[in-house]
């Protein structure tokens, strides 16, 4: 298990390494304006929908799925052939219509930007059929318990969108987002390559081709398969899907706030997200499938017993974590963000959103560990209704929180919510089951450490605060 872990989180070091990389070069180039935020709405519309119907909801029904019906290769093209051609779908529409679905996501941009605007959303949503398919492709990947071609290949679109930021650089800022969103294009192609190969090496090209050549002889075999997949999939994809509704609301609400606001979320985000996708998913992707084989065997000892590893590892980092970005929050956005177009003022407001972001780190990422449970054994209904009530939390505290916090209370209605999904996924895993995992002398190595990285921290923030903010 920790073998698959370190594979994902090394592969996911590398991407987001160069991901900070291209904010850097994106916030040099653009700063945090109007510019910035355009480019930022277009690319976060896809990225919506690769959210609701790929990565994660796909993922937790098609590998359970894969594994348990018995004509793999009819199952997994038709499920392919059906999503495909819904995105492609969606995709058109929003090519028809682009300045329609920018208003629907940035409401509070006037006429002339959602027009400025449309352009580079059509061109930004052609990475989501590619990106599908290669979240179908990484289902089958990890089912075989390869995981570094999905690890290592997010690494793509970083360097394809690093390569659009120096070619275009120098250019008008319109020149620039046009650039990154071809950038984004090129890097969805480069990753559906990447995992053809790995398909190809693995020997399930076979399989895929096979598929293809028998669907309409044996598409009535996998009816049943097919059907338990679908009642299974819309409520996984409604419990994924929330938190990616709570990334919309931010950005909706926020395009009501000063200018830069949505700029401000999205780098205070992609901060948080680095221990989040670090730590959380490399676990939580590296354990389903041997949770769920594990389960799908009767074997719940052996799956609580790789649970219980995997929480404490995850406890561990993501409590040091925690508390590194909230003490060190400003001197990290100092160090990343402020040079070029990007403001000292611009650093205070994303210190501000990051900090918010950071309290909620361990339950995030200890939610996504425990939700893989509930999906493993079938109960996608139960996690759909905690998705739902965590987003109706997140949606009064938002609400309330916009006035009074401005933009950083946005991200701290965000982490309320996610709090509220932690608890309730515990009270559905089962108190005395949690309570089970927690028994352990890892406790008080938790606390006393905590405590004793917090005095270290604080003792080097006020040692090296003079010499860079003075």
């Amino acid at each position: 298990m920790f073998k698959a872990i370190f594979t994902n989180s090394f592969g996911i070091l590398i991407s987001r390494i160069l991901g900070f990389v291209r904010d850097l070069l994106t916030a040099s180039a653009l700063g945090a304006n109007i510019y910035s935020d355009i480019f930022f709405i277009a690319f976060k519309l896809p990225n919506l929908f690769r959210r609701l119907f790929a990565e994660g909801a796909f993922t937790q029904v098609f590998i359970p799925a894969f594994a348990r019906t018995r004509h793999k290769a009819v199952f997994s093209v038709n499920i392919f052939f059906v999503f495909v051609s819904i995105i492609l779908l969606i995709t058109l529409l929003v090519n028809l219509l682009p300045a329609l679905f920018t208003k629907a996501i940035a409401v509070g941009f006037t006429h002339k930007t959602i027009e400025i605007a449309a352009p580079y959303v059509a061109i930004n949503f052609w990475y989501l059929p590619l990106i599908f398919s290669v979240t179908f492709l990484s289902g089958m990947l990890q089912y075989k318990n390869h995981f570094a071609t999905t690890a290592f290949s997010t690494a793509l679109l970083n360097l394809s969108l690093i390569g659009a930021l120096l070619l275009s650089h120098n250019k008008e800022e319109s020149e620039i987002i046009y650039y990154l969103s071809i950038g984004v294009v090129v890097g969805g192609i480069l990753q559906l390559i990447a995992h053809i190969i790995a398909i190809y090496n693995m020997g399930l090209m076979k399989l895929l081709f096979g598929g293809v050549k028998y669907l309409s002889v044996k598409s009535k075999i996998i009816k049943k398969d097919i059907q338990k997949f679908r009642r299974h999939f819309f409520p996984a994809m409604w419990g994924n899907s929330t938190a990616q509704v709570s990334a919309f609301l931010d950005t909706f609400l926020a395009s009501f706030l000063a200018t830069g606001s949505i700029s401000y979320l999205y780098y205070a985000n992609r901060i948080f997200q680095l221990p989040l996708a670090l730590f959380a998913i490399a676990t939580s992707i590296a354990l389903f499938p041997k949770i769920a084989r594990y389960l799908k065997n009767n074997d719940e000892a052996k799956a609580k017993e790789n649970l219980k590893k995997a929480f404490w590892f995850l406890t561990f980092v993501l409590t040091a974590s925690t508390i590194g970005g909230i003490i060190l929050s400003r001197e990290i956005t100092w160090l990343l963000f402020q040079r070029g177009a990007f403001t000292t003022s611009d650093t205070a407001n994303t210190t501000a959103v990051l900090q918010m972001y950071m309290i909620g780190l361990l339950p995030f990422g200890l939610q996504k560990l425990f939700v893989l449970w509930l999906y493993a054994k079938e109960m996608q209904m139960q996690a759909a209704k905690i998705a739902t009530l965590s987003l109706g939390v997140y949606v009064v505290m938002a609400l309330s929180f916009i006035s009074p916090f401005g933009v950083a209370g946005l991200a701290l209605a965000s982490t309320l919510g996610g709090l509220v999904s932690f608890i309730f996924t515990i009270r559905t895993f089962g108190l005395s089951n949690f309570m089970e995992i927690i028994r352990s002398k890892y406790t008080i190595y938790l606390l006393i450490g905590a405590i004793l990285f917090t005095f270290i921290l604080l003792a080097l923030k006020s040692f090296v605060e003079p010499f860079i903010f003075s």
